[in-house]
């Protein structure tokens, strides 16, 4: 094995994304405007089993339009799922013949088919799951973003936060899910789980609950005019402990996106955050 091959597998263990990792790359520039800039951070919770997030961060050019892609997958019962949706989740939402057409058809239809590709490599991947929240910026201009789970997507627009994505808690869709023939549990103590056993109702992989539990994304679209500062992506590590608003007035002064997205991170375990916590911040001014 060569040393590149030797680094890209310590890349794959730490669920970094490729080319830009909190190591290697601590942040990017959009060539489509040098104001734009992106930067992540990972950190490992006090938990007893492997780090579990995973994300992308980068910049691409495709058909001579360049597109952003940030996303934050969030594991549960292991980080083979969230490492597959790292590696093949945009690959398969970029290759959908209706992306340019049908940006948000495209997005479910990928998000569905990457779900039943992972159900039929459960032997290889396990009977874990996770959580996804993916934003794709089209050429500085339109924010796209799709999530199935509790990993959020937030924009600061003139100081004000607003959320994008939806928090998929089973006790919201709990008509749904008893339609399909499953139960959400309310224990005194504990969150609503479904079947008694996930704390979300949308989710990537878990194959013993799929029948209960969906992967149909919710899809939201902004454009990103002079009002909109910048945008967050984290996993519910961090937003446990933090409002959307408190995550946007923390780091509104902070120029650079790296310092914003590790600030994120620190001041969650500050807050006594035991989750693994991953936040991407993505500037526009």
């Amino acid at each position: 094995m060569t040393g590149r091959e030797i680094l890209n597998k310590m890349k794959e263990k730490a669920c970094f994304s490729s080319p830009v990792t909190p190591d290697a790359k601590k942040g990017g520039k959009s060539r489509f405007s040098k104001r734009i800039t992106h930067g992540s951070h990972l950190m490992k919770g006090k938990t007893h089993h492997a780090m579990e997030d995973c994300l992308v961060s980068e910049f691409k050019i495709l058909d001579d339009k360049e597109l952003g892609l940030f996303a934050i997958f969030d594991g549960h019962m292991g980080h083979d799922v969230a490492r597959y949706l790292q590696g093949n989740l945009f690959d398969n939402i970029l290759n959908q013949n209706e992306f340019w057409s049908n940006t948000g058809s495209a997005l479910k239809n990928a998000y569905l088919a990457t779900d039943k590709e992972i159900l039929e490599q459960s032997f290889r991947l396990g009977k874990g799951g996770s959580t996804a929240v993916t934003a794709i910026l089209m050429n500085g201009q339109t924010l796209v973003v799709a999530n199935v789970g509790d990993s959020r997507a937030v924009i600061c627009k003139k100081g004000v936060a607003k959320q994008l994505s939806v928090d998929h808690e089973p006790s919201k869709e709990k008509k749904l899910i008893e339609s399909k023939g499953g139960f959400v549990s309310n224990i005194p103590g504990d969150v609503p789980r479904v079947d008694g056993q996930l704390a979300v109702a949308r989710a990537f992989g878990d194959k013993s609950l799929k029948r209960h539990l969906s992967s149909e994304p919710d899809i939201a679209v902004e454009i990103i005019d002079d009002d909109v500062e910048f945008l967050i992506l984290a996993s519910d590590g961090l937003w446990k402990v933090m409002s959307n608003q408190e995550a946007v007035e923390s780091i509104r002064s902070m120029k650079d996106s790296h310092s914003a997205a590790k600030h994120l991170c620190d001041e969650a375990v500050a807050r006594r955050s035991k989750d693994d916590i991953s936040c991407i911040v993505v500037r526009f001014h």
